[in-house]
């Protein structure tokens, strides 16, 4: 596709018209007069682009036309002199109307160029502002690609492991509906069972309110009868008591008679013990003394030892 071309040779012819009109020289005399009005570089600087090559060209044809070809001595063959500058002088007006127009329109073109470059700046920042916005979107996109790309991983294993609930619920709920009727059932057999306890226990509390009154009315009579028996075993008591007492007395009365009678069995015992041996000696003696027909005497202080002995032993036992 070719380039279009920067400055259009309407525009170039416009624009020298313009600098002539504005020179005061709609139709120079000379091309020295031409030239120095218009120049490739003024033409250039006024229009603000263009190839100076191309410029050249098409102001040489310009020029030509304006000076080369006799516009500047218009003359027409066998015109009188009045038409021919009456002739000259309505070019001149036609000429001059086309420069204002042509200026006028450079007004106007200058103003919507003026327009069109801020338009063109207001836009470029709009697209700056657009390219930073579209950086930062694409950022943000970014992030939020990659945090969808780990939602997307979260929500896979999250949907596996609601499947897995799923099917581990579904297992629950089975177990629940077999435990519910487990539980109705064994609500069922402990009512009846509640229920049959309860008249059980309804007969057993009767019963037992029949036994305990029957139980209380016995404990009164048995109390009564303790009562009674306590009292005959308190006067029992206090009769062992005075018996027991009087025993204490008499049995403390026999122990002294016994110590007393012990006392004096041991006297007795002793002063036997003392004549045993004097009549020891003294038979002794008069064993010696008398002849053996003479010896009966002493068998008798002996026998009387044996009776005094034997009273002795017989106070002994009866103090014992």
């Amino acid at each position: 596709m070719a380039r279009p071309a920067a400055v259009t040779p309407d525009a170039i012819r416009a624009t020298v018209l313009a600098m002539l009109a504005e020179a005061g020289d709609p139709a120079p005399a000379s091309d020295t007069r031409f030239r120095k009005i218009v120049s490739v570089r003024k033409l250039r600087a006024r229009l603000g682009a263009g190839d100076p090559a191309t410029l050249s060209r098409h102001l040489n044809a310009i020029e030509a036309e304006l000076v080369q070809a006799g516009l500047a001595g218009f003359a027409v063959p066998d015109v009188p002199p009045e038409i021919a500058a009456q002739m000259r002088a309505l070019w001149e007006a036609a000429v001059a109307t086309q420069l204002d127009g042509i200026v006028r329109l450079r007004r106007e073109t200058d103003g919507i160029v003026a327009a069109a470059t801020e338009a063109q700046h207001n836009a470029g920042l709009k697209v700056e502002l657009l390219r930073v916005e579209l950086a930062d979107v694409r950022t943000r996109l970014s992030a939020r690609e990659a945090e969808l790309a780990v939602a997307r991983a979260g929500c896979e294993a999250a949907t596996q492991r609601t499947t897995a609930l799923e099917d581990a619920a579904g297992q629950l709920q089975a177990k629940l509906t077999v435990a519910e009727t487990a539980t109705a059932s064994a609500a069922r057999q402990h009512a009846s069972a509640l229920t049959a306890e309860r008249a059980r226990y309804d007969g057993l509390s009767k019963q037992l309110l029949r036994e305990t009154a029957h139980q209380r009315e016995t404990f009164q009579t048995e109390r009564q009868r303790l009562e009674a028996e306590l009292a005959r075993t308190g006067e029992r008591l206090a009769a062992l008591e005075s018996l027991r007492e009087r025993l204490l007395t008499e049995l403390g009365e026999e122990r002294n008679a016994r110590q007393h009678a012990a006392a004096e069995a041991a006297a007795l015992a002793t002063l036997v013990e003392q004549q045993r041996q004097t009549l020891a000696r003294v038979g002794s003696a008069t064993a010696k003394a008398q002849p053996a027909g003479t010896r009966r005497p002493v068998r008798s202080m002996a026998h009387t030892t044996r009776t005094m002995k034997a009273a002795a032993v017989t106070s002994a036992r009866k103090a014992r």
